[in-house]
């Protein structure tokens, strides 16, 4: 897991051959006019934008997850977002097989750590790190890059 601010995106771009594309991505856009909706990028980068009320702690860990075939590039546009994380390995406790289609795997843990971001905060997930986001007790305005591994 990496926090950052996104003045500082463009150190992580050799952590993955995609991750320069993304960030570029990311400078070039008027994050707060982007639409909310689901994007391509490029192929192996796909972007979804949200703007909701947030979820409470139990509702967001109730759906604790990971990935098997993408990193997410979490960004905070605007509001105050708390997550959850904890590592995949001390995830015990599986909630359901995972969902290929949906590239997505749930436990039934608990988040060790909780942190928040804020405008132009961002966290990347890799699918080690199992997370619990939307946490929050206003709106959350957010746009999530998928990058294909």
């Amino acid at each position: 897991m990496i926090i950052d601010t996104l003045d500082n995106a463009a150190k992580y771009s050799s952590v993955h051959p995609l991750f320069a594309k993304a960030f570029e991505f990311l400078y070039s856009i008027d994050l707060k006019n982007v639409e909310v909706g689901k994007y391509e990028i490029s192929e192996g980068l796909n972007y979804v934008v949200v703007e909701k009320e947030g979820m409470t702690a139990e509702e967001s860990t109730a759906k604790f997850e990971c990935h098997n075939k993408h990193i997410d590039i979490q960004l905070c546009i605007r509001g105050k977002e708390k997550l959850g994380w904890k590592p995949r390995n001390d995830c015990k406790s599986l909630k359901a097989e995972y969902n290929a289609e949906k590239d997505v795997l749930f436990y039934n843990d608990s988040p060790d750590t909780f942190f928040e971001l804020t405008d132009n905060q961002f966290v990347i997930f890799f699918p080690e790190d199992v997370h619990a986001p939307m946490i929050a007790d206003g709106i959350i305005k957010k746009l999530i890059v998928k990058v294909r591994i």
